[in-house]
């Protein structure tokens, strides 16, 4: 083997190395954990809100979530941290907290040795605030009774004639004796009289036969 070959052959091994190197520089740039990877949502569960962040990075790395609430006045407010390992199909953590409508928060990631950063633009809330699905229904229209040839009397009706009729029926009946004692009363009153009557007349014939008998003597003297 010439020289010429040597160096041709050992040309060919540093071209491909190369290649190889370059390829494989590559791959694990592409696979590896970016700020990029990560994306925060506000979402509601029912009346409740929640922000969501989830990681697409297919290489797995674990990485931690912190998330803030930025005040109007500057100051933040920690709303929790979390750790997260993403896939390519991607992976969510949850943060339960009850956003307002228009509210800023910041995103956090943290991932060894790749990522240290914000998300690009943090997250800001819907305009509108959560609600339960009780308060969105409409309340029903309740169904009018059928009109009917003759109207059903209340119950108050009822129960004042079922009283009346009961207070008619349950008076107590005059006594059997009450009754006779007025009828023979009467008639008890009718013999008394008669009796005084009749004893009156015979007073009364007697001084009438008295006094006949005076005058009679005394035309005889």
């Amino acid at each position: 083997m010439t020289r010429r070959s040597v160096r041709r052959s050992a040309h060919a091994l540093g071209v491909a190395a190369a290649s190889a190197a370059a390829v494989l520089g590559l791959s694990s740039s592409a696979l590896a954990c970016a700020i990029s990877d990560f994306k925060a949502e506000a979402t509601c569960d029912g009346g409740k809100g929640d922000i969501v962040v989830t990681d697409t990075d297919a290489s797995g790395t674990e990485a931690t979530v912190t998330v803030f609430l930025k005040g109007d006045s500057g100051v933040e407010t920690q709303v929790g941290e979390q750790q997260v390992k993403g896939s390519a199909e991607g992976v969510s953590v949850t943060f339960p907290e009850d956003w307002k409508p228009n509210s800023t928060y910041r995103i956090h990631i943290k991932a060894d040795g790749s990522v240290d950063q914000d998300i690009d633009g943090g997250l800001t809330t819907p305009s509108s605030a959560c609600t339960s699905e009780e308060s969105t229904t409409p309340p029903t229209a309740s169904k009018s009774p059928s009109p009917t040839g003759s109207a059903a009397p209340t119950p108050s009706a009822s129960k004042s004639r079922s009283a009346a009729a009961g207070t008619s029926s349950n008076a107590p009946s005059p006594a059997a004796g009450d009754s006779d004692l007025a009828e023979t009363g009467v008639s008890s009153n009718t013999g008394l009289i008669a009796g005084v009557a009749a004893t009156l007349v015979v007073v009364g014939g007697g001084a009438v036969f008295l006094g006949m008998r005076r005058r009679g003597t005394r035309d005889d003297g």
